[in-house]
């Protein structure tokens, strides 16, 4: 694996430290009036989700990990746990959900996710962008309002509450962005 320096660490990145796989979230590059410069990084552990602030020096050296990506369908949830399958070779892999933390609702039966592994294990999934969803409940379309850049409450068949347009009705489909969990386009 390569060795990268403590000042070329950019979030997202994977490292090895302390026996352990720590994600990037934050990095802030501090030079302070006396001493040398360094890189205050914040890391969250890809297996159990703990966090960890760690200075790097310029000169300190760090594991920077290449993970594996591989598209896997999602089958079914068994008792906390869902259950993917790699498409090409039919293996399949668990994973807890609350990998998907409150995005967990837009995984829908069937739908293919993006699992990271590190040598054989599983570390984690994302969702693709943007998922088609169906309005369950929301206020009326009022005829008029399509200019107004307003937006009303909507409760989509996953049980989530987003804001829509006032144009888009009940029993619509409606396409959400999973990354800010916000109304993107009609379906």
């Amino acid at each position: 694996m390569p060795k990268i320096n403590g000042n070329e660490i950019r979030p997202g990145n994977v490292l090895e430290h302390n026996d352990g796989l720590w994600a990037a979230v934050k990095v802030d590059h501090v030079k302070p009036g006396k001493g040398g410069a360094f890189a205050q990084v914040e890391l969250r552990n890809l297996r159990n989700g703990s966090k960890l602030n760690e200075r790097f020096r310029s000169a300190d050296k760090v594991e920077k990990v290449r993970l594996e990506q591989k598209d896997q369908q999602f089958l079914y949830e068994n008792d906390g746990m869902l259950v993917f399958m790699d498409t090409t070779s039919y293996e399949q892999v668990e994973l807890p959900a609350e990998i998907l933390g409150d995005r967990r609702p837009f995984l829908q039966d069937g739908m293919t996710v993006v699992v990271e592994f590190h040598d054989a294990e599983a570390l984690s999934a994302s969702l693709p962008q943007k998922v088609t969803c169906k309005i369950v409940e929301t206020e009326p379309v009022v005829k008029g309002q399509t200019a107004a850049n307003s937006f009303k409450p909507a409760i989509l068949d996953n049980g989530i509450k987003v804001m829509v347009p006032p144009f888009v009705g009940q029993d619509e489909m409606i396409v959400v962005n999973t990354e800010t969990m916000e109304y993107a386009e009609r379906a």
